[in-house]
């Protein structure tokens, strides 16, 4: 007969790994399904100097720590299983992957993170850590005195702006539309800095270096341009990954998973921890704490 897990959790981010490493503590029997790399989006910062407890570490270092102190405590995990489908049957939960496994559990955490939308230019992935970044509050401190952009023209660009024209020597701000969609008092701040330029009805059109970023071609009115910069810092939206779970929680309308911080959904057994969840705070302290808070409640709820 197949395994029982009393708790299984689907992504191996921050979140995820510190969910199996709580159920593990509590001697709860785990297993940790991740479609790609253990660490999350974290992996591809260069450096990590945020974390409680850490001076300073590689976004891949803290993955591999996260990853080894849940193996530690005795999670299985298993890489390459990207989960399809799971069904409520029974008081249990059925997993389904791309491969054609199945698992069953008492218990399930959904910890899918949410991606980064991406401009989809060539090289990107490449430059993605060596000047292209996607969290100006986890890496503006590495840019300190340096030329940057912010691709964007929503809160999140604009307040990445704010942040980085603290540090940054230039700070431009690139937007694809006439007009920018976030609020008018953070444009407004963002016009009183010396040093921070606006562009509107602008896109990058190519992005220029080998091992780090050296800089980006813009396209304005079908003009072309080359734009010098060490850094670049990605703000046109994320991606949760939540839709093949629509049946057991409720969505936001931007396809969040529309949980609280108790981290419980709308399905007994079911719950949501990290960026696949709406916040207002996306960051791997927060994504951490989001997994030691649906353990907890999962032990609570096999506990009942």
């Amino acid at each position: 007969m197949a395994n029982i897990y009393d708790l299984l959790i689907i992504g191996g981010g921050p979140a995820g790994l510190t969910a199996a490493t709580y159920a593990r503590r509590a001697a709860r029997s785990v297993l940790v399904l991740e479609k790609g790399a253990f660490g999350g989006q974290i992996t591809w910062s260069p450096k990590v100097e945020n974390f409680p407890g850490l001076l300073s570490v590689s976004g891949t270092e803290l993955g591999d720590m996260l990853l080894a102190q849940a193996m530690e405590q005795g999670a299985e995990v298993e890489l390459e299983e990207a989960v399809s489908a799971v069904k409520d049957e029974n008081g249990l939960f059925t997993v389904g992957t791309e491969s054609g496994a199945f698992y069953t559990a008492r218990t399930v955490i959904l910890a899918t993170g949410a991606k980064p939308r991406r401009t989809n230019l060539p090289h990107e992935e490449e430059l993605i850590g060596n000047g292209i970044g996607f969290c100006a509050v986890c890496d503006g401190a590495f840019f300190k005195d340096r030329r940057v952009a912010v691709y964007g023209g929503g809160n999140s660009a604009l307040q990445d702006a704010l942040f980085l024209a603290d540090l940054c020597s230039e700070v431009t701000v690139i937007h694809r539309r006439d007009s920018f969609r976030g609020e008018a008092r953070l444009v407004e701040a963002l016009k009183q800095r010396s040093n921070v330029r606006l562009l509107t009805g602008t896109v990058i059109s190519a992005l220029e270096g080998e091992d780090e970023l050296t800089g980006i071609r813009i396209s304005t009115a079908g003009e072309e341009a080359f734009l010098p910069l060490e850094g670049l810092f990605v703000a046109i939206g994320h991606m949760p990954d939540n839709e093949a779970f629509r049946s057991l929680l409720s969505l936001d309308a931007a396809g969040y998973a529309d949980s609280g911080e108790d981290c419980l959904t709308a399905t007994p057994g079911f719950f949501v921890a990290g960026d696949c969840r709406a916040k207002s705070v996306r960051q791997v302290t927060t994504a951490a704490a989001d997994g030691a808070v649906a353990a907890l409640a999962a032990c609570h709820y096999l506990d009942a």
